[in-house]
């Protein structure tokens, strides 16, 4: 549901599956993307580390890009966690940046993602530089700082935005929250037939959109238009 293409790596080539560094734009059918984006501050500057993990019916896939200077070049490390490549789910991966080393650390051996497209629990994902640990996800947070032997960062990342493209049907859920350490939400998007009409729709019955939050109705669209797609 969304208007224009997002642009993630491209989690799913069948070709290969080693982690790659190659930057790309995908928008595939089937495919679900959740992005998350945070300022954090590394070598004495604010930069942005995206998060983007990848879901389609045959794997889940994961990306960490972290803004290159003067926020031109995206440094970006992939992985796909295909089932049938336990090594895959766990490991790390080096760049440089500025001529400073950046390090990913990722063990999602046993994460949980429950049907979503990011992982609900048991997992984490570290990036480190100049010994800290400057954005940590997850909540095997013990496990990451025992792995990497680094300290956490005296300033916290900060959560800027985040986007979803999803891919379904009638009816989509999922929980978020609306900020970083806020109680997580539950939201419903349903696409469905409205009341009977006279107007030359399928049926003589116009489609409908209704957001809930938290059971609750938010926004209530009516009169879709045919082939709508939102954002």
């Amino acid at each position: 549901m969304q208007d224009h293409p997002i642009g993630i790596p491209a989690c799913f080539i069948s070709s290969g599956n080693q982690v790659t560094d190659d930057p790309a734009t995908v928008t595939r059918s089937g495919q679900s993307v959740f992005m998350s984006v945070y300022r954090t501050k590394m070598m004495d500057q604010c930069r942005l580390i995206t998060i983007t993990w990848c879901k389609n019916l045959l794997l889940h896939g994961l990306s960490v890009s972290v803004e290159g200077p003067e926020g031109e070049n995206q440094y970006t490390c992939k992985v796909e966690l295909k089932p049938w490549y336990f090594w895959r789910k766990q490991g790390s991966k080096r760049f440089i940046v500025d001529g400073k080393a950046i390090d990913i650390f990722w063990d999602l051996k046993a994460a949980k993602f429950n049907g979503e497209t990011e992982p609900q629990s048991e997992y984490y994902v570290a990036v480190v530089c100049n010994e800290e640990v400057v954005l940590l996800l997850g909540d095997l947070k013990k496990d990451a700082y025992r792995k990497t032997g680094c300290r956490p960062a005296l300033i916290e990342p900060i959560l800027v935005w985040r986007k979803e493209h999803i891919f379904g049907k009638k009816k989509f859920s999922t929980r978020m929250k609306f900020h970083e350490k806020g109680r997580l939400h539950e939201i419903s998007i349903e696409c469905k037939n409205g009341s009977p009409t006279k107007s030359n729709s399928a049926n003589g019955v116009e489609p409908e959109l209704e957001i809930r939050i938290d059971g609750h109705l938010a926004i209530h669209v009516k009169h879709l238009q045919w082939k709508f797609r939102g954002e």
